[in-house]
């Protein structure tokens, strides 16, 4: 459990719930499908905001969207109610802060952020009340302090621990991404939140960002913003991960249904991203009673072929992929390093072509370069820091006397 009071944090200048409300992540409400009251995740220039309405159209399109299946209709994987006694969409949550808990790993665990996180025993799973064998992805925005946590393959522990497939830590005040051919709780190593559609941006008439979609087919390659693969086709038809296409602008959309239109709309507009293999054409939302399936159901009346691919340049592939510096942890250090119980202790460090940090146990995610804890017992504190090219880590040992 973070036991770093307000008053130290104020003390030492690192008040991460200082920056989330310079973010507006402090007007997020509370709660399962909370409304983020104008909050957009991460920078104005992150890729899911940019409009790509004017963006030139990929010399490959139309031989893409062919092997698509240019009839394949767009699909809503979300909606209202439930079907087959399992709720539709991804679900999120929207916490304050700590009590953090650990979540340890059944796959992807060199892979993914290590934590401790603020997911609650309660947090939904993809496809609650029975979600099943499928991705059931978790995830959880933290008001407080403005990160984002994702989970693949979640099951909750009678401790209130997590395991967890995969899991990744998202700074919404930053464009930081993962280390590229990392996965992420999505196959292209992206966050899910930014990519779905909520009821809470329909019902004001807007989605300003692109959306997530799934296809049966993908190569081993990506495009940004994606930074991982995971090919199940040989085609160099098939999709890379990344790959974003664009409603047509001469689509007409006036008579569709109010929430339908908003969407498509925002597929002229921001289009949507490719980001894991699945159904062709499944685009992905939030499940929420407010949706009207019938209006919903509009969208399968619009085909691929009302779709063209976006430029895709670079591609990368094995032979291609960015190499860079890994971080460099110059400092790890506890001071004092041998304390009394009950008594606090600040860990400090410095580091050079940094991207995000994670302390564990006990801290989690967090900015800035030091932090004051109390120990409960004699712990080695692991420093993870990551950028996108790769992870370096570095560990202190705090003794109780």
């Amino acid at each position: 459990m973070r036991t770093i009071s307000t008053l130290l944090l104020l003390i030492l200048g690192l008040g991460s719930a200082l920056l989330a409300q310079n973010g507006n992540c402090a007007n997020m409400a509370l709660g399962q499908g909370a409304s983020l009251n104008g909050f957009i995740p991460f920078p104005a220039d992150n890729a899911w905001s940019q409009s790509i309405a004017n963006a030139s159209v990929d010399p490959n399109s139309d031989a893409i969207i062919n092997f698509i299946g240019a009839t394949t209709p767009l699909h809503p994987d979300f909606g209202a109610g439930l079907y087959q006694g399992s709720t539709m969409g991804i679900p999120y949550l929207a916490v304050s802060g700590s009590p953090l808990v650990k979540v340890s790993f059944t796959a992807y665990g060199d892979e993914s952020d290590h934590g401790p996180m603020p997911i609650p025993k309660n947090a939904p799973i993809e496809g609650y009340p029975h979600p099943g064998t499928g991705d059931r992805h978790v995830v959880v925005l933290d008001r407080d302090n403005c990160w984002l946590y994702e989970m693949f393959g979640s099951h909750v522990l009678k401790s209130g621990n997590w395991n967890a497939a995969s899991a990744a830590v998202w700074d919404l005040l930053n464009d930081d991404q993962r280390p590229y051919t990392w996965t992420s709780a999505d196959a292209a190593g992206l966050p899910i939140f930014p990519g779905l559609a909520r009821y809470d941006e329909v019902a004001a008439g807007s989605i300003q960002h692109a959306l997530r979609f799934t296809l049966k087919a993908s190569r081993a390659a990506f495009t940004p913003p994606a930074s991982h693969w995971a090919a199940n086709s040989n085609s160099s038809l098939a999709a890379p991960m990344g790959m974003r296409v664009r409603l047509k602008a001469s689509y007409d959309i006036s008579g569709f249904p109010p929430q339908s239109k908003v969407i498509l709309t925002a597929l002229q507009s921001y289009g949507m991203i490719m980001a894991d293999n699945g159904s062709s054409m499944f685009l992905s939302g939030t499940p929420d009673d407010r949706w009207n399936n019938d209006d919903l159901n509009a969208l399968k009346r619009v085909p691929a072929s009302a779709f063209e691919v976006v430029l895709m340049d670079p591609i990368y592939t094995a032979a291609s992929v960015p190499l860079g510096p890994n971080p460099t942890i110059a400092s790890f250090t506890a001071s004092p390093q041998t304390v009394a119980k009950g008594m606090p202790v600040t860990l400090s460090w410095n580091a050079t072509n940094a991207g995000y940090y994670d302390v564990s146990p006990q801290v989690g995610a967090i900015r800035g370069t030091s932090v004051t804890l109390v120990p409960t017992k004699t712990t080695t504190y692991t420093l993870s820091v990551t950028n996108q090219y790769g992870r370096t880590t570095a560990t202190v040992k705090v003794i109780i006397q």
